[in-house]
């Protein structure tokens, strides 16, 4: 792990000097004073430093919010709100790294639409997969507490919509330059409670259930 770490931090401070990844894995080595070999036995190039990173970042903020007593008792918006704001204070912390990791993304895009890239980004699918399990699991939990509404061939899609919100909060804080973030915070609160407006129960579920009933017994 301490090896990992001295890696993790050599390649963040390289970046965030120099603007751009080290050219040679050799030469990034040698600097740290480490074999190349090591270096492969933790990451097979810098763009896994960067998926590694990512991913720590879901990690840390979903291991921080569940260890938190009050968070089990929470409903599942609240859970869902709980984590990103826990998952923003971690980005925080390495603001100018998220900054450049995201920028560099976007100018990959070649003049797509950023959150598009990111979605078929390399760098952020192990984030994108281990975020997809943990709202799967909201999900799930969300049903069983009649917080979130089973619909046919929409229900599926969740998680999707769950992680271009995520997305679009990443994107709202990096372009965030309100005091202390707050609008960021807004975003979050927002963002989450619209959605779970929008997959919990409504009138017209309600409307439908008497259609459905109105068939099965007309």
């Amino acid at each position: 792990m301490e090896m990992l770490e001295k890696i993790r931090k050599a390649y963040t401070e390289y970046v965030l000097e120099n603007g751009k990844q080290p050219t040679s894995v050799f030469q990034f080595a040698r600097k740290l004073k480490i074999a190349e070999a090591d270096f492969y036995t933790h990451y097979t190039s810098f763009d896994a430093i960067d998926a590694d990173i990512w991913l720590t970042f879901f990690t840390e903020a979903k291991a921080t919010v569940e260890a938190d007593e009050t968070y089990q008792g929470y409903s599942v918006r609240e859970k869902l709100l709980a984590f990103y704001y826990t998952w923003v204070e971690l980005l925080k912390a390495q603001r100018s790294f998220v900054v450049y990791s995201y920028g560099r993304l976007k100018a990959e895009a070649k003049g797509s639409g950023s959150r598009g890239l990111v979605q078929k980004s390399p760098a952020l699918s192990a984030f994108k997969d281990a975020f997809f399990d943990y709202s799967r699991d909201l999900l799930a939990e969300g049903r069983e507490s009649k917080e979130v509404e089973p619909r046919p061939f929409i229900t599926d899609r969740y998680p999707n919509a769950f992680w271009g919100q995520t997305l679009y909060i990443l994107d709202f804080w990096v372009r965030d330059v309100s005091k202390n973030f707050e609008k960021t915070d807004s975003a979050i609160e927002k963002s989450v409670n619209t959605a779970f407006d929008l997959i919990g129960r409504s009138p017209l579920d309600t409307l439908f259930d008497f259609a459905k009933f109105m068939y099965q017994n007309k």
